[in-house]
């Protein structure tokens, strides 16, 4: 489940809100254990998504870097290369 959480900062474009919100998701599927809450545990799921979403939100918006931004299509590309030197050819499709 973890592995769905993708680095977030200093990238160009800017992560957007549904980027950060995905990764509250899987964080708090993660620290939950359920991937869908029961009916008695949907309120406080959904609140600690928006919780972890908003703390997200801010820390991307506060953080500093002196390094040039990455671009995201070559770091996919590095990211299914590595995929494919560790599972095989097959795993990158």
């Amino acid at each position: 489940m973890c592995r769905n959480i993708k680095t977030l900062f200093n990238f160009d474009p800017p992560a957007t809100d549904e980027e950060i919100r995905a990764a509250a998701l899987q964080f708090v599927r993660k620290i939950s254990g359920f991937n869908t809450p029961s009916k008695a545990n949907k309120a406080a799921f959904e609140a600690a998504i928006e919780e972890v979403f908003h703390a997200g939100r801010h820390l991307l918006g506060h953080l500093e870097t002196q390094a040039p931004p990455r671009d995201r299509a070559s770091e996919a590309q590095k990211a299914r290369a590595r995929n494919a030197q560790r599972f095989g050819p097959r795993a990158t499709a």
